[in-house]
Formats: C-alpha cells, sequence, structure tokens
C-alpha cells in the first residue's frame, strides 16, 4: 500500500502493482456517516430477532454465489495463500450462520431471589443494544475478522461504522455492496476509509458508544485511553506458544506429525496470525527427535506467489515488515541466538522471508519479547511441565496456547496454570473456530470475541424486578 493525500494506492502484495485507488472520506464525509448511522440505529433498534436473522441469512445466501470473487480480491491484497484464503471465506460465511441463528436465541436471564427481602418477587434481565459501534479491523482477515464485529452487530440491533486496514480495503468496500443488495437499512452497517487522524477523532467521539479493534497492542492500548466512557473490546495478538512433552513424543511418527502441525501453525501466511506459532518449548527428553523433524518439515513448504495453490509461506503485508523482521533476525544471532534453517530474505522484491527456525534464544531479544508477525519461530529445550509453563508465561502477552501431552495431570495443570485466554491440547495455539470464546490477558486484549460472546459485549443488561 502506498497513500496519497486523498487516496489509498492498494497494491497486490506478490508483485507490488496498484489494484486500485480508494479515496478517502473527509471530515464532513465522516460525520455524515456518523448521523446516517445514529439515525439508523433510532430507526431499526427495535427490529424483532427474526428481521435481524432474516438479513444475516440473506447475505449469507449471498456471499456463498459470490465466494470465489472475495477469495481472488483476498489473494491479492493480503498476499494470503489460496488455500487459507478459501479457508477465510468458509469461516466468514460460517460466521454470518452462526450469527443468524444466535440472534434468534440471544436473551437476558431469570434472576433467582425469592428470599429474604425478595420473597415473592421476580426478575429478568434483557439485554439492550449499546448503539453505534466503531471497528477497526485488519489487515490479516480482511472480511472475517470485520465480520467478527459486523455480524454481532447487526444480530444486536446495532449500528457499525467498520474502518478496514489501509493495506487491505477492498473486500470489506465490496462487502458492503453486498450487503446493500440483502435489504440490510441504509445506516446499520458503514465502511470508512479514512487516515489516521479522523479515525482517532472518532474514537473519541462520545455519540459513538462501543470501540471494537483488532490490531497491534502499542496502537490499542492508545485507543483505549482515548476511548473515553465507552464500552472497549481489544484483540491484539502475541507470541504465541506451545509447550511438547514427552508423553507425545514415542516415535518419529508423533514427531513429524507434531512437526507437521506446528509447521502450519508458524509458516502459514508467514506467519501474519494473532495465535501464530512463534515459541517452541520442548521437553529436553525428546528435543532433538522434535527438531530433526521440524528441520525436515520445513524444507518441504512452499514460498511464492500466493495464488499458487500450493503455496504455504506468501509475502509479507509490505517491505518495512521484511526490513523488520530480517533485522530482529540479525539482531538475535548477533547477541547469541543460532539459525537451524532459513534466516534471510527469499526474495525482496516479492517481500518473501525463509520459514526459519532458531535456538539459544532469550529474554531481550525481540523475536523473542515481541509478536514477530512473520515465518520466523524458535524451539527450546524444558525439564518438565513446570518449566514449560513458566517459559510460556514469561511473556508480556497470553493470547492462547497449545499443549501437546498425554498425561491428564499435564492437561489439568496447564489449564489451572497458564497465563492465556485459551488452551489447546494437543494442538496449535493457532486453533480457533468462530463461536468460541477468544481473547487475551495482559497485553493480549480486554474482552471476548466470538459470536455469542461479542453479542454481549455490545450488548446492555436490564433488570426487571416485579
Amino acid at each position: 500500500m502506498s497513500t496519497e493525500k486523498n487516496f489509498w494506492n492498494v497494491l497486490d502484495k506478490y508483485n507490488q502493482e496498484v489494484i486500485q485507488k480508494v479515496e478517502l472520506l473527509n471530515a464532513d464525509q465522516v460525520e455524515s456517516a456518523l448521523k446516517k448511522s445514529l439515525q439508523s440505529f433510532d430507526e431499526y433498534k427495535k427490529t424483532s430477532a427474526e428481521e435481524r436473522s432474516e438479513w444475516l441469512e440473506k447475505i449469507h445466501q449471498k456471499l456463498s454465489q459470490e465466494k470465489e470473487r472475495f477469495v481472488d480480491l483476498i489473494i491479492k491484497e493480503a498476499g494470503k495463500p489460496r488455500s487459507y484464503a478459501e479457508a477465510e471465506l468458509d469461516r466468514s460465511l460460517a460466521t454470518i450462520k452462526w450469527g443468524a441463528s444466535e440472534a434468534l436465541r440471544f436473551c437476558g436471564e431469570v434472576v433467582p431471589f425469592d428470599y429474604g427481602k425478595g420473597k415473592g418477587k421476580k426478575a429478568i434481565t434483557g439485554r439492550y443494544p449499546v448503539g453505534v459501534i466503531l471497528g477497526i479491523s485488519p489487515f490479516n482477515f480482511p472480511l472475517n475478522l470485520a465480520l467478527h464485529k459486523i455480524v454481532p452487530a447487526l444480530a444486536t440491533g446495532n449500528a457499525i461504522l467498520i474502518k478496514p486496514s489501509h493495506y487491505t480495503p477492498l473486500a470489506l468496500l465490496a462487502f458492503e455492496e453486498l450487503v446493500k443488495e440483502c435489504g440490510v437499512p441504509e445506516g446499520l452497517f458503514q465502511v470508512i476509509c479514512c487516515d489516521t487522524d479522523l479515525s482517532n477523532e472518532l474514537v473519541k467521539e462520545e455519540r459513538i458508544k462501543m470501540l471494537s479493534f483488532t490490531g497491534s497492542p502499542k496502537i490499542g492500548w492508545m485507543l483505549k485511553e482515548r476511548a473515553g466512557k465507552k464500552k472497549v473490546l481489544l484483540e491484539l495478538g502475541g507470541n504465541a506458544a506451545v509447550y511438547v512433552d514427552k508423553s507425545s513424543l514415542t516415535g518419529e511418527k508423533e514427531a513429524q506429525k507434531i512437526a507437521k502441525e506446528i509447521c502450519q501453525g508458524a509458516y502459514l501466511y508467514s506467519g501474519q496470525i494473532c495465535i501464530s506459532t512463534q515459541r517452541i518449548f520442548v521437553h529436553q527428553d525428546v528435543r532433538s527427535l522434535l527438531e530433526k523433524a521440524l528441520i525436515k518439515e520445513i524444507a518441504t513448504l512452499k514460498s511464492g506467489d500466493p495464488s499458487d495453490s500450493e503455496v504455504i509461506v506468501g509475502p509479507l503485508i509490505a517491505d518495512e515488515h521484511l526490513e523488520r523482521i530480517s533485522s530482529w533476525v540479525e539482531e538475535a544471532v548477533s547477541e547469541g541466538a543460532e539459525i537451524l534453517c532459513g534466516g534471510k530474505i527469499h526474495e525482496a522484491k516479492a517481500n518473501l522471508y525463509e520459514a526459519t527456525l532458531l535456538t539459544k534464544t532469550k529474554r531481550g531479544m525481540k523475536i523473542v519479547d515481541e509478536e514477530a508477525f512473520a515465518p520466523v519461530a524458535l524451539i527450546e529445550s524444558v525439564n518438565s511441565i513446570e518449566e514449560g509453563i513458566e517459559k510460556i508465561n514469561d511473556s508480556r502477552f497470553g493470547l492462547q496456547a497449545g499443549v501437546y501431552t498425554q498425561n491428564i495431570d499435564h492437561m489439568k495443570l496447564a489449564h489451572d496454570e497458564l497465563e492465556v485466554g485459551g488452551v489447546i491440547m494437543n494442538g496449535v495455539p493457532g486453533f480457533r473456530l468462530d463461536p468460541m470464546p477468544y481473547g487475551g490477558v495482559k497485553d493480549s486484549g480486554l474482552g471476548r470475541e466470538g459470536l455469542l460472546y461479542s453479542m454481549r459485549e455490545m450488548t446492555e443488561e436490564r433488570l426487571l424486578v416485579f
């Protein structure tokens, strides 16, 4: 992406050609969009659950018909490998379908207090939409992560303004046109492409009642400070880790299976996933077995043009990220880290970096402490599940973690002691189903996404006693 004064030039991330110029809204146009959202919310906030569910069903049907067009858009503007872009569309369709279903079930609860001073009384709660929501979505899932804001907003009767990433606005703009064809009232959902100063002003705007942001911790926490009294939902990523217990590695067959899963978790889409596997901790008794299997598996990964269905490691989103990860690896090596494979730029013009595995790393190195968001992982030995948990927790992040073990006591310990939002047993931290509660602790975020959980975040509970 390159920026002119009033445009985003959206690039094909592999060949760097301009796909489309996107005109940016000025302050008056943003204000007009906000007023339209406020008016639309006031008019449609009392629509029935059935009406809202039907809107989403129509959107699902229309997107199903146009799936391939959206796959091609995401491949080009996000540099996402074809198989993964197809998976994003499948997830997007599932997100909409679940939202249509949840809209019909979503409700408050009965509050039991028929005792003491409450004797003879009943109480129920209802859930009511907060109003106009501002969503800010990232480049790596340009459609589905935006839908994690749009779908629950529409399902609960809110209005929503969405600002896409300047790298990847095209899929969301196309989706906005699709929604207009499905009978959703004008103004309930609008895409706003504007510069950072304008979006920052919107964050402070008191007429907006909630901010839902997915992106970097630095930006997310800064926006929270600016948000004032409004509700805030933050999903901010991390440096996700996996622990491999010796009970899971009894031979080469098991090692190769786990290595394949870890490689997919670490290098798919060049690691540009919030829960990409970045840190690998393995019991010292089976370290050699897993390391050999990982190096063997990494050698099979294909890099290159994301439109090729066999490519796993596509381009990084922009040249500054290629330069950043290259400097982080060089810094780590200068401080004692060892490169087991990869460790250099594969093709500079296409922003391709080699799938890289490091060892002998330590706290203080950026590649250990920060979110890589690149095809780089590290492997280190530990002598017990307790040390593995300690190493995983030794981070300012806490989104998800993976634990491979056949020991049920180790599973329980991991669930009790890992400081993360989700623990994935016998899998990598990158596992996510769209209805599940998803979010982190520490610098990884605030609140939970996932259809039902976002719907709760986007509504206020109101008590009735009678």
